[in-house]
């Protein structure tokens, strides 16, 4: 039985990485990783930023800590903690360990002077006590392509495409990924190696499908966008009944976009598309002739947390005009904790502490949900999660905090 001792958290040292890695692969489940996957994290992580939770000389627990940047709306990109890697040892669970590590990250994000944090939730249960809430949603389907078609739009015709290795053309996927990045909420600006990530091809995850393969759209010479994705060949009793799983997509026109959904659609032997991580407002979903068989749903990606109010709620834009006064609870990070004045429009924003009266409650769970836009502060009001102390004051708010284009985090971390 393991022993109710304090366990303190304490920053990572780089001697430690092999040990603290081999505990979380532990932790989530895993199978024995590849070398490459666990240099490509070595390479990736910032020890300086990551955490190890310690039971005497065991190690018990681990957290880390990216350094991205985030597009809100109006398309600044603020710096943002992106949380991973977070586990608790089996045997030393409701000890308060996961408590502790948050307690000291959340700390260490405010004094580098980061207003948000985001992560990608194994168990979202887990979160809310921390001030986190899901602020993007992902969709997914699986399309019957032997029967569902495309009306593509104009130009689509003259895009070209051609396959290519997906190391071969990296620095140019990742040139059209980093264009499109101020353009939607939730997006990150990613230090560079990130774009690796996009790489690794393990024969272990591929479920008998092929190898990671890409094509890239181009007009006038230029890449303007890419696909990447596997095969897998199938047979049933009427023929083929292969799957096109598609991994990952952008592009920078609509034509290029089309052109690489069509051929997504029509490769041979292939007669579904499986589709997962794709924003809630794919322009593809316009494009079908059929969208009941394409087999639609959308589930939780990004979950936000305001690690400081006041800035985070400046940096964005609203679409329009708002004046009201927020009376925030926020436990966990009592300094958001209070009343705060915003103002803002289309063109910019202040956020200030104020002690007029509150004319909208909420906690700070609720600010992370609406604060890129995906989530209507009138629906949490309609859950009984945000309260109007100012007739009006919800409606101007809710229209306000909303956004043209629905947020996206195009991928885990």
């Amino acid at each position: 039985m393991a022993s109710e001792r304090a366990t303190e958290s304490k920053v990572l040292r780089p001697e430690e990485f092999d040990r603290w890695w081999d505990h979380l692969v532990r932790a989530f489940g895993a199978g024995p990783a590849s070398a490459e996957e666990r240099a490509l994290d070595r390479s990736l992580t910032e020890p300086g930023r990551s955490l190890a939770a310690w039971d005497g000389d065991e190690l018990v627990g681990t957290a880390g800590a990216f350094r991205f940047r985030m597009t809100v709306p109006g398309g600044a990109v603020l710096p943002t903690a992106g949380i991973t890697m977070v586990s608790v040892a089996a045997t030393h669970r409701r000890r308060g360990v996961l408590t502790s590590m948050m307690r000291r990250q959340l700390d260490d994000i405010r004094e580098w002077g980061e207003p948000l944090a985001a992560l990608t939730a194994s168990e979202p249960a887990i979160y809310g006590r921390f001030g986190y809430d899901a602020a993007t949603f992902q969709l997914q389907a699986e399309i019957d392509t032997g029967r569902v078609t495309l009306d593509t739009p104009a130009g689509t015709g003259d895009v070209r495409l051609r396959y290519a290795g997906p190391a071969e053309v990296l620095a140019a996927c990742e040139a059209v990924y980093a264009e499109l990045v101020p353009l939607r909420p939730g997006m990150l600006a990613r230090q560079p190696g990130w774009e690796q990530v996009g790489l690794l091809d393990p024969e272990s995850d591929r479920d008998g499908a092929s190898a990671l393969q890409c094509v890239v759209a181009e007009r006038d010479g230029q890449v303007t966008g890419y696909a990447r994705f596997r095969t897998k060949l199938g047979w049933s009793a009427s023929g083929h009944d292969g799957t096109v799983s598609l991994e990952d997509l952008a592009a920078l026109d609509p034509a290029s976009d089309a052109a690489l959904w069509r051929f997504l659609f029509g490769i041979d032997l292939m007669s579904r598309l499986t589709v997962r991580g794709r924003p809630v407002d794919d322009a593809w979903q316009y494009h079908v002739s059929d969208i009941r068989r394409c087999l639609t749903r959308v589930r939780d990606m990004g979950y936000v947390r305001l690690v400081d109010v006041g800035a985070a709620l400046a940096a964005r834009t609203y679409q329009a005009p708002v004046d009201v006064v927020l009376e925030v609870a926020d436990a966990f990070c009592p300094w958001n904790a209070g009343r705060w004045r915003l103002t803002g429009d289309a063109k910019g924003a202040s956020c200030e502490r104020t002690t007029d009266r509150a004319e909208l409650t909420l906690s700070v769970r609720e600010l992370a949900a609406a604060y890129l836009g995906g989530v209507s502060l009138l629906s949490l009001a309609r859950a009984g999660r945000v309260g109007e102390l100012r007739p009006g004051a919800l409606a101007e708010a809710s229209v306000a905090f909303g956004s043209p284009v629905l947020p996206w985090l195009s991928h885990g971390f």
